[in-house]
């Protein structure tokens, strides 16, 4: 039985479905205004995996994840590169396809945008005037109640006379509550604006995750995720506008994934450890950086460090040169793993543990290889097949291990090079095989020898 950490009763729980076979799940997206960071990746990476084992236990999955793209943020990046807003947030969101890609993320099921869904954005807050718990502040802005929704706090276990007693921001008279947060934002000189039956402007951030989770997954739906930061206020506000305006239960399960951090600290652009997926690309394959993201359970904090990506790369390094030289024609997958992986995936889509049965299925693989085993095919077949529920070693092992597709001139000066030291070997010319071998090695090439023939891999 599957259990997930349900934040908004802080327990784990068996999920049940809304409707038996079938899951819709929403998660918060990007707001794209610029590169894809690590902790982007962390939502994508998590996220797809709850995916990927919803349809591995054969549950027919709608995903949602949204994409913001009309935000102050982008409005202020579009105006400093004297951009249009479109146009902007097109190249950002190309970008993020190609992270997503790269990291052998799947696509969600349904993506919708701000821009695109304004009708539902507009109908949701004359749903809120209607109840009673909208209203148009003296500057323009419409505004929501948060006083008049007596459940706010639930999900983040804070409670309203105490976030009204902590409150110290500026004092906005145009509020009856410093708690109240922007439903509808009044057009403001050189922005976008749409019209709306309060006048022109464009929605505020929280009021889009309401209407297109509602609009693509109905009123009440199975789970809802995304970034612990996110837990308040955003989900705390999505609760209120969603719940407040249809009347109905909105979400079952709420999932949050923890922070991450660099080098133990936290990630900003002003302590100048601030990294990008495209740069961090630049120096490790997109692989590495996803199991370095499965190898901490999705609730835990995450520490990006080069340290912990150089684990990662040799965890999969490991793990490829256990495939390596295998024909795998076994669709044969062993129920001993299977079990033990399917309990940790179970047990709140605990990765660490299904990366350790992975470990062990590896060892008994390799000792199988020794052997020369008939079994091997079926180790083998067990260990790519679970590992697929992670997205991970479903890349040819030597593509992995030399991080190329074999083709390049630089492959082929590295086999010619491998190919005189095996002449040399055959000469019996050891100090000329030697010294092949430790420019290969100068070079970041690593050669292995083996009853088989030679290999070679990156450092």
């Amino acid at each position: 039985m599957l259990k997930i950490f349900n934040t908004l009763t802080r327990k784990k729980e068996t999920f049940k479905p809304i409707v038996p076979g079938k899951v819709g799940m929403y998660v918060c997206g990007m707001t794209v205004y610029d590169y894809c960071h690590i902790g982007h990746a962390r939502v994508m990476v998590v996220f797809d995996v709850v995916a990927r084992y919803f349809r591995y236990l054969g549950y027919d999955l709608t995903y949602v994840r949204n994409i913001t793209d009309v935000d102050d943020k982008i409005i202020k990046r579009a105006n400093e590169d004297e951009q249009d807003i479109g146009s902007l947030t097109e190249f950002f969101i190309d970008a993020m396809h190609a992270d997503e890609h790269a990291l052998a993320v799947l696509p969600p099921d349904v993506e919708p945008k701000a821009t695109q869904s304004m009708e539902q954005i507009i109908n949701l807050i004359q749903l809120l005037f209607e109840k009673g718990l909208a209203y148009t502040s003296t500057s323009g802005d419409v505004l929501y109640s948060v006083s008049k929704f007596p459940n706010y706090g639930q999900l983040s276990g804070k409670q309203l006379d105490a976030l009204q007693a902590g409150e110290r921001v500026a004092i906005d008279k145009s509020k009856r509550d410093p708690l109240d947060f922007v439903l509808w934002k009044k057009v403001k000189p050189g922005e976008p604006f749409w019209n709306s039956p309060w006048g022109r402007g464009r929605p505020g951030w929280h009021i889009e995750c309401s209407a297109m989770s509602t609009c693509c997954l109905g009123n009440h739906f199975d789970i809802h995720g995304g970034g612990m930061d996110l837990q308040f206020p955003h989900h705390e506000n999505e609760i209120a506008q969603t719940v407040g305006g249809t009347g109905e239960q909105f979400v079952n399960y709420w999932m949050h994934n923890g922070f991450v951090r660099v080098d133990n600290e936290k990630m900003s652009k002003s302590l100048g450890n601030f990294f990008t997926l495209k740069e961090i690309r630049e120096s490790y394959q997109p692989e590495v950086i996803r199991y370095f993201i499965l190898s901490s359970h999705y609730r835990s904090p995450l520490n990006y460090s080069n340290e912990s990506l150089d684990d990662a790369k040799a965890a999969l390094v490991r793990l490829y040169t256990a495939l390596r030289n295998i024909n795998i024609t076994s669709t044969e997958v062993l129920e001993e793993y299977k079990v033990v992986f399917e309990q940790a995936m179970n047990d709140d889509f605990n990765t660490p543990e299904a990366l350790a049965v992975l470990f062990s299925l590896t060892t008994a693989l390799n000792k199988l290889k020794q052997e020369s085993s008939a079994e091997v095919g079926v180790y083998a077949n067990t260990l790519k097949t679970l590992a697929a529920g992670l997205g991970i070693l479903q890349d040819l092992p030597d593509s992995f291990l030399q991080d190329s597709d074999g083709d390049s001139s630089e492959d082929q000066l590295i086999m010619s090079k491998i190919n005189q030291r095996t002449a040399a070997k055959k000469n019996k010319d050891w100090q000329l095989a030697d010294q092949i071998r430790d420019e290969l090695q100068a070079d970041g090439i690593i050669v292995e020898d083996n009853p088989d023939g030679t290999t070679w891999r990156r450092l």
